[in-house]
């Protein structure tokens, strides 16, 4: 879990998930320092989504390879997989993405243009 890092990014600890959409998505790798940077590398070249949370992805690389995501976790990783499968299209059938708020400027700025 982390984004694609830039030259000033260091990742220092990776975690990659499965998710089957049957089960709990399990660890299938974790690692530190040049290790978290070859899981990086292998995402980006697989076109995988990464995401950046450095403190999720030291604790989850606690956890055993092969283990389900803990309970306490469902909400969190669920919002990630679904922005991942977001990027790629993979929307509910009949899904419609929600308007945009409408935006008023407050009123201390409406007539600054005009100054």
């Amino acid at each position: 879990m982390s984004d694609i890092p830039d030259d000033k990014h260091k990742i220092d600890t990776a975690v990659a998930l499965n998710y089957d959409g049957k089960s709990a998505p399990k660890i299938t790798a974790t690692g530190i320092n040049d290790i978290a940077q070859e899981i990086v590398r292998i995402a980006e070249e697989n076109n995988v989504h990464l995401h950046d949370d450095p403190v999720l992805a030291r604790m989850l690389s606690t956890l055993e390879l092969g283990t389900e995501i803990p309970r306490e976790l469902y909400a969190l990783i669920a919002e990630v997989i679904a922005f991942a499968y977001y990027l790629e299209g993979k929307v509910p059938a009949n899904w419609t993405p929600p308007e945009p708020p409408e935006y008023q400027a407050p009123s201390a700025l409406e007539n600054k243009s005009e100054d």
